[in-house]
């Protein structure tokens, strides 16, 4: 299966001119040791979207990462990490309802080598959030990799903030978790939505806040993409695609909903990774109307041919 932001590119040019580098790069990881990856040189990432196809979920955030610099760019010595991966439904990992735990547990274990004094978890769920954080497998693996589970069920968690510049969220009640993290790493599921048709990278954002009975009832496309002039935004994004769940999103109704697709987009910039999905959905990036308007509010490029895109052929 070809990636497909790869439109109008044969096979073998791919492979020749972007995929031989990343095959060499995973060569190197299985000859020189997974701890390799832990570079303590910090630089602007290369890249502005890194892409990556056919491996696990921990291999191609191993090769995605080491890409854009390694997670020293992202995470410094003695600072505190919040991951938000979607957690938001009482289903386990088959359904890809949720973010891969795998995934989930791999960026945790990068952080804590960066060296991150502490990385938290946490989702605002839908359903029961114990069941959620449970039955996703989320919780088992986050914490087996070192960080901190934490709930996100009680409106005595958040705070209100403003959004300068928003044209219908003009405030938010946002998770005292986020407001005190020094790095937050944005780790949502691709998917179906009822509502918006894809959930991904900006639409993942309501799971940090409280009042979202508010966002459905005012414009939520326009809601997702005013909340994203907030100041406090993602370090880093990490799509999960390896499962994704191509109808009766967001919850899913069985393992039918589900195509396995192995595939991976990193970036600085979630308008972009969202513009960069919707061809994993095969909708048209306009269709998603908080994408485009995301990207005349400024907050991202979803021009993808203007992008210095890396991509991955595992």
């Amino acid at each position: 299966m070809r990636l497909p932001i790869l439109s109008g590119m044969r096979r073998r040019d791919f492979l020749r001119n972007s995929a031989g580098a990343g095959l060499a790069a995973g060569a190197a990881l299985t000859l020189g040791g997974y701890d390799k990856l832990w570079s303590p040189v910090r630089m602007n990432p290369k890249y502005d979207m890194v892409a990556v196809m056919g491996g696990s979920p921990e291999a191609m955030f191993d090769l995605g990462i080491q890409e854009l610099g390694g997670m020293g760019v992202f995470v410094q010595k003695g600072q505190k990490v919040l991951l938000k991966p979607n957690i938001g439904w009482d289903r386990t990992p088959e359904f890809a309802a949720t973010t891969s735990p795998a995934l989930v547990a791999r960026i945790i274990e990068h952080c804590l080598k960066a060296g991150a004094k502490e990385v938290y978890v946490f989702d605002h769920t839908c359903d029961n959030w114990v069941n959620c954080y449970r039955n996703s497998g989320i919780e088992k693996a986050a914490k087996g990799a070192g960080a901190k589970v934490v709930p996100g069920n009680s409106e005595n968690y958040y705070q209100k903030v403003e959004i300068p510049g928003g044209i219908k969220l003009k405030s938010a009640k946002v998770h005292e978790l986020l407001l005190s993290t020094d790095v937050f790493i944005n780790v949502p599921v691709l998917k179906d939505h009822n509502s918006t048709r894809m959930t991904g990278c900006l639409k993942n954002m309501m799971g940090v806040v409280w009042d979202r009975g508010f966002w459905h009832s005012n414009n939520l496309n326009q809601c997702i993409a005013d909340y994203a002039l907030y100041e406090k935004k993602p370090a880093l994004n990490v799509l999960d695609c390896y499962n994704v769940m191509v109808k009766n999103g967001p919850q899913g109704v069985s393992k039918e909903d589900v195509v396995q697709m192995k595939a991976q987009i990193l970036s600085t910039d979630w308008v972009a990774v969202d513009a960069a999905a919707t061809r994993y959905l095969k909708i048209d990036t306009e269709k998603i109307e908080y994408i485009p308007f995301a990207h005349k509010m400024g907050l991202g490029n979803m021009k993808l041919e203007t992008l210095n895109i890396r991509r991955i052929q595992m």
